[in-house]
């Protein structure tokens, strides 16, 4: 006669795994890791360009069979200088004598990631209503025109001024992107190609207007620039005139709180997020799948159009040109990726990006690092997003919806005879 006894490991069949388990389990499945581990994947990249771009690396690699430790005293120090620099530049410098001038860099961010995190705002909404807005330069265009014709051109009263130079910019940004999304209701063009046009139609009607005295033109000059903002419609600073930061800032803050309302807690955003997962499934719920193209287009180029009047209003108002976008457009497609399409995710994105351009400088003025490894840092944190089977394969992460293995039980058998 034989027995078998069974002795069941602690996470065996039976047993569900621990809280904690679970809970670093959701963090390795889920969107926000390829995220943040896209931006590290990214920074390492570019701390290898930064080695092998630095003279003094290249000059101890010359003799690194011979004495290799000058060789990597030297990758270290390009590394961490370029990247302390960096820091210096985009959070807090510590070679300030005082904490109100240490502090700059900081200011210097949040003003840089001001219009992005708007922009990418309105980008990532038409992402969660399964369109593609790629039309950010032609609606910041726009919006700067209008915005900075009526802050300029008009007088009206302090406060009243700068109200409505926001709302003609928000108006007009709007409209544009809603050109494409009438377009894509009624007739189905796709809102790639319409946006993608209207950018250009955008750019040469504004070069236009900036050539034209009368229109968007300085008086008595030729160059293709407006005048400065009138006071009244400038944006208040924030922290005072020692610091580039202002009022855009806390309007893009609420703009986001806006966009998560919208998105999380509205019946809107409830139709929003039924037309980008299933358009057919929407229609059949009864939902009016067209009317939802246009309202998100609507909304995605006022929040578009709030990073152009924050640009005119707020960061340049001595006059502005064709270049006012400063490429903001299509940084904000990067942001919105970045942030996975949601308000907080973009608006941390937005706050990396403006770290990113005010640490470029620093580090390109202090080290002599090439700006364009920052460009190509923010090229590889899209590329690594853009492939997360790649990141997941590289840090052995879980697939999403994987089951976590669970051991055996484990049989151990006794033979005994009677």
């Amino acid at each position: 006669m034989s027995a078998t006894t069974t002795t069941a490991s602690p996470t065996g069949a039976g047993q569900e795994p621990s809280r904690w388990h679970r809970a670093f389990r959701e963090i390795a499945t889920g969107n926000a890791i390829i995220s943040v581990l896209a931006v590290v994947m990214a920074l390492l990249v570019g701390a290898i360009m930064i080695a092998f771009t630095d003279e003094d690396v290249q000059a101890s690699a010359g003799y690194f069979f011979a004495r290799p430790g000058d060789t990597l005293v030297a990758i270290w120090e390009a590394v961490a200088g370029a990247y302390s620099a960096f820091f210096q530049g985009a959070i807090y410098n510590f070679r300030r004598p005082d904490f109100a001038t240490g502090i700059r860099p900081l200011t210097e961010t949040l003003t840089f990631a001001t219009p992005l995190i708007a922009a990418g705002l309105g980008v990532a909404l038409a992402f969660r209503v399964g369109m593609f807005n790629i039309g950010g330069r032609g609606q910041m265009l726009m919006a700067a025109a209008a915005a900075g014709y009526v802050g300029f051109a008009i007088e009206l009263p302090f406060g009243i001024h700068m109200i409505v130079a926001l709302l003609a910019g928000l108006a007009a940004g709007a409209v544009w992107a809603g050109i494409a999304g009438l377009l894509k209701a009624r007739t189905g063009a796709h809102e790639v190609i319409v946006t993608i046009m209207l950018n250009y139609v955008a750019l040469y009607l504004i070069t236009w207007m900036l050539r034209t005295p009368g229109l968007l033109q300085a008086p008595g000059t030729n160059n293709p620039t407006t005048p400065a903002m009138r006071d009244t419609a400038v944006f208040p600073e924030l922290l005072g005139p020692q610091y580039n930061l202002h009022f855009g800032f806390v309007l893009s803050i609420a703009a986001v709180v806006l966009v998560w309302w919208i998105l999380d807690r509205s019946a809107l955003g409830f139709q929003f997020r039924a037309v980008g997962e299933n358009p057919n499934a929407a229609r059949v719920a009864g939902i009016n799948v067209k009317s939802m193209y246009v309202y998100a287009m609507l909304i995605s180029g006022a929040l578009i159009g709030l990073a152009g009047v924050s640009q005119v209003l707020g960061t340049v108002t001595t006059g502005f040109s064709s270049g006012i976008d400063a490429g903001i457009g299509f940084d904000a497609i990067t942001v919105a990726l970045l942030g996975r399409s949601t308000p907080w995710g973009t608006l941390a994105a937005g706050l990396l990006f403006g770290a990113f351009k005010a640490g470029g400088f620093a580090m390109q003025a202090a080290e002599g690092v090439p700006i364009d490894i920052v460009l190509v840092v923010q090229s590889l944190i899209v590329l690594f997003i853009a492939a997360p089977p790649l990141v997941r394969a590289i840090f052995r992460l879980p697939a999403p919806g994987s089951a976590p293995k669970r051991q055996r039980p484990i049989v151990t058998k006794e033979v005994a005879a009677k």
